[in-house]
C-alpha cells in the first residue's frame, strides 16, 4: 500500500515556491525547506504537487524552475496597453507575504482550520501609530491620487467626474458580487433607465443601489465631511445597497441581530447583538480617527467585512465607504475597475481566516493604481477651478435648483429675481452670466449636479419647450 502523503507538507512546499514569482530551482528549494526533507522525497513531492496541477515547471535539466500554476478562468477582462506582471493569470501582482496567503486560502475547506472573530485583531491596531499601508505607499498613492481640485472644497473632484463615477463604481462593485451586467449595460441603465434584457431583476436592483449610494456620498458631501466615518453614514449606506435585496427588509440600515455565515469560508462572525453593536461602533471610532486617508480606507475594507455588523452586503459597504475619505480629499476615487473576482475573494478570506492584510494590500494598491489610469485622461481634461464660481457654488446650485423646479423659463428676468441675497451686488452682472451658461449645458446627465432628480428636470424641459411660464 502506497504510503499517504501528508496534505500540509505539500502546501508547505507549495507555499515556499509562491514566495518566488519568477520560480526557484530545486537545490535552492531543497535549502529552504531544510533537513527534514530529503532530495529525493522532495522531487516526489514536486512531482505530486505537478500531477494535482498545483505547480508547473520552466527550463530544463538541471536549469529547471518550479512556480505555481496560473489560475484560469473565463472572466473577459478588455486589456489594451497595461502592463500586468501576473502573466496568463486573471489576477494581480502579489508579493510574497500575499502568494503566502493565496496558497493557504486555496486550501480545501476541510483542510483550513475553522476560526471566529479575533478581537486582538482590531485591539492591536493603533490610529495613527499602527499602519496597514507604510509610510512610501501612503506616499505612493497620495501621488497617484492628486487631482486638480486638491485645493478645492470637499468633493468637488468626484462631482467633476460624477457621470463617469456612477457607472464605473456601480459595474465594477456590482462584478465582484458575481454581477452579470456589462459595463455598457450598466451605462445604459444608469444614463437612460434601460434594464438589460435577460438580466435578473436582482442584478438590475445591485446596480441601481450603487448609482443610489454614490450619489449620495458625492452630492451630500458636505454633510459627509462634516459628519465622516460615523455610525449614521456607513447605516445610511447599506440601506441604499441593500434596498429591495434582503429577505427582511428592515434589515436594512440597521445592525444585524442574528448569526451570520460566510459561504467558502470557515470564518464564523460574531453572533452576539449587543456585543457586535459595541465592535461596531469601536471599529468607526477608531476608523474616524485615521489621518491618512488612504489608511482610513484600506482600514476600512479590513475590518467592516471582518466584522459583518449587516445581514449581507458588507463587502459592497466597505468598497463604498472606502471611498469617503478619498472623495472628501479631492483623491482620485477607487472604482475597482478589473480587479478580478477570485483575487478579492482570496484576499477577504486571508483577512477572515488568518487576520493577514497582505493578500487585501496587493489588490487594494493594483485596484487603485488601475482607477487613477482610467481618470487620468479626465484628470488632463478638467478646466482648473474658477474663484468665482467656487465661491458661488452654494448659490449657483440655489438659483439653478429654484428656476427648475419653479417650473420658470431660465431668461435674465426670472434669474434676476432667484439670486440669493449672498451674491454681492458688484457680482451678480457676472454671476448672471455663469447661470445662463449653465442652463446653455444642463442636460439630463449633468442636472444631478445640482440636486435634480431626472423627473423633475424633464418636467421643466417639457415646460420650457412649450414656452410656458
Amino acid at each position: 500500500m502506497p504510503k499517504v502523503v501528508p496534505p500540509e507538507e505539500l502546501n508547505y512546499i507549495a507555499e515556499l515556491i509562491g514566495r518566488h514569482s519568477d520560480g526557484i530551482g530545486l537545490a535552492k528549494l531543497s535549502q529552504t525547506v531544510g533537513p527534514n526533507i530529503s532530495r529525493r522525497t522532495l522531487q516526489r513531492r514536486l512531482a505530486e504537487l505537478g500531477k494535482q496541477g498545483r505547480i508547473v515547471t520552466t527550463g530544463e535539466a538541471r536549469a529547471v524552475k518550479y512556480r505555481l500554476a496560473p489560475i484560469t478562468g473565463n472572466l473577459n477582462v478588455a486589456e489594451n496597453s497595461d502592463t500586468v506582471r501576473a502573466t496568463g493569470e486573471i489576477y494581480v501582482p502579489v508579493s510574497s507575504e500575499g502568494a503566502a496567503i493565496k496558497t493557504y486560502v486555496r486550501q480545501a475547506l476541510q483542510q483550513r482550520r475553522p476560526v471566529s472573530y479575533d478581537l486582538k485583531f482590531l485591539e492591536g491596531y493603533r490610529p495613527n501609530e499602527t499602519f496597514y499601508l507604510p509610510e512610501a505607499l501612503r506616499s505612493q498613492l497620495h501621488s497617484l491620487g492628486r487631482s486638480p481640485a486638491e485645493q478645492s472644497a470637499a468633493g468637488t473632484f468626484a462631482r467633476d467626474i460624477m457621470n463617469r463615477l456612477l457607472i464605473d463604481l456601480s459595474w465594477a462593485s456590482s462584478r465582484l458580487e458575481g454581477n452579470t451586467y456589462t459595463r455598457l449595460d450598466t451605462e445604459r441603465l444608469i444614463e437612460f433607465g434601460q434594464a438589460a434584457a435577460g438580466k435578473d431583476a436582482l442584478e438590475t436592483q445591485m446596480i441601481l443601489n450603487h448609482k443610489a449610494a454614490i450619489e449620495y456620498l458625492v452630492l451630500n458631501v458636505d454633510q459627509v465631511d462634516r459628519v465622516g466615518v460615523k455610525t449614521e453614514t456607513i447605516l445610511a449606506l447599506h440601506a441604499l445597497l441593500s434596498d429591495g435585496l434582503l429577505q427582511d427588509p428592515q434589515a436594512g440600515g440597521r445592525v444585524r441581530s442574528r448569526a451570520v455565515e460566510i459561504g467558502g469560508s470557515v470564518y464564523l462572525p460574531i453572533a452576539l447583538p449587543q456585543r457586535l453593536e459595541e465592535l461596531f461602533g469601536i471599529t468607526l471610532d477608531m476608523a474616524a480617527e485615521i489621518r491618512d486617508p488612504f489608511e482610513q480606507a484600506f482600514f476600512l475594507m479590513v475590518h467592516l467585512p471582518y466584522l459583518q455588523p449587516f445581514e449581507d452586503v458588507n463587502k459592497r459597504v466597505s468598497r463604498l465607504a472606502a471611498n469617503i475619505p478619498l472623495i472628501r480629499f479631492n483623491l482620485c476615487p477607487l472604482s475597482f475597475i478589473d480587479v478580478p473576482q477570485q483575487a478579492y475573494i482570496d484576499a477577504m478570506i486571508g483577512v477572515y481566516e488568518l487576520n493577514r492584510i497582505e493578500l487585501l494590500r496587493d489588490v487594494f494598491v493594483w485596484a487603485y493604481e488601475r482607477s487613477c489610469q482610467q481618470y487620468v485622461a479626465v484628470r488632463q481634461q478638467l478646466i482648473p477651478p474658477d474663484t468665482f464660481r467656487l465661491r458661488y457654488r452654494a448659490e449657483l446650485t440655489e438659483t439653478v435648483r429654484a428656476i427648475v423646479r419653479s417650473g420658470r423659463l431660465a431668461n435674465e428676468t426670472a434669474i434676476r429675481s432667484a439670486i440669493p441675497q449672498s451674491v454681492a451686488a458688484e457680482d451678480q452682472a457676472r454671476f448672471l452670466a455663469l447661470i445662463l451658461e449653465e442652463f446653455k449645458s444642463l442636460h439630463n446627465g449633468n442636472a444631478i449636479r445640482f440636486g435634480l432628480r431626472p423627473l423633475e428636470f424633464d418636467t421643466w424641459k417639457r415646460g420650457s419647450a412649450s414656452g410656458s411660464k
